[in-house]
């Protein structure tokens, strides 16, 4: 019944993605605060989203869904030490751009559920829909610059940094078609959330933090930190 309108508002999350990495690209010879600024995103994204969410669709079960989440962490974590020890044979270079893709990736994935979520939000009800909807468009801008930032740290090109923004610009269309025909029970969803949320908390602390501070420890960069953590609070409470 709403099928266009969910593919309409995932294009809408497309736009925003793509305009978030068009401004990490203009800005880069700001990167440290671009970054200072996605890691106070990602890890607001885990506290204030994504580990919020996933209590409250599996309010029975608390304790799962962190565990979830804690695996989610430490698997990041060992896959992250593999690949920077896998690439460190060939290279410093190596290392640190297969990190940036990895991360890429996530965000992408991400994107795939943020989609997801839209539509499984308008099969609920227009309201629960709209709520969706304004919170995902709103901090897909932040997951555009986070896949440009995450790319870009790691040594990757312009055109490399592009054409992963542009996989994580189409992800949450793909997501929202996916949801016309795929519907995951409340359960499972809650638990795909936990482990994304422990993703991005690897990712926010230990890579986009240190990494933001390391060349550039000024209070800026903290306050650019603080200031993207506070715009997506900011989001996730006007939206919910």
């Amino acid at each position: 019944m709403h099928d266009k309108l969910i593919l309409l508002i995932a294009l809408g999350t497309c736009v925003a993605t793509l305009f978030g990495g068009w401004l990490a690209m203009i800005l880069r010879d700001r990167l440290h605060l671009i970054l200072g600024f996605s890691a106070g995103a990602v890890l607001a994204v885990a506290f204030f989203d994504l580990l919020p969410e996933a209590l409250k669709l599996a309010p029975a079960n608390p304790s799962l869904a962190f565990a979830v989440a804690a695996v989610g962490f430490f698997a990041y974590t060992v896959l992250d030490r593999l690949i920077n020890t896998h690439g460190n044979r060939h290279g410093h270079d190596g290392a640190a751009r297969a990190r940036g893709w990895l991360g890429a990736a996530s965000l992408s994935a991400h994107s795939f559920v943020d989609g997801f979520a839209i539509g499984a939000g308008f099969q609920a009800s227009v309201g629960v829909g709209t709520v969706v909807a304004v919170a995902v468009i709103a901090h897909d801008c932040a997951d555009g610059m986070n896949t440009v930032n995450l790319v870009v740290k790691g040594g990757g090109s312009r055109t490399q940094a592009f054409r992963w923004l542009a996989i994580d610009a189409i992800a949450p269309v793909l997501g929202a078609a996916a949801s016309l025909y795929l519907q995951f029970s409340g359960h499972d969803l809650a638990l795909l959330l936990a482990l994304f949320g422990g993703f991005f908390l690897y990712i926010g602390a230990s890579d986009l933090l240190p990494e933001s501070f390391h060349a550039h420890p000024k209070m800026l960069t903290t306050l650019m930190t603080l200031l993207g953590a506070v715009f997506l609070y900011t989001v996730v409470r006007l939206a919910g």
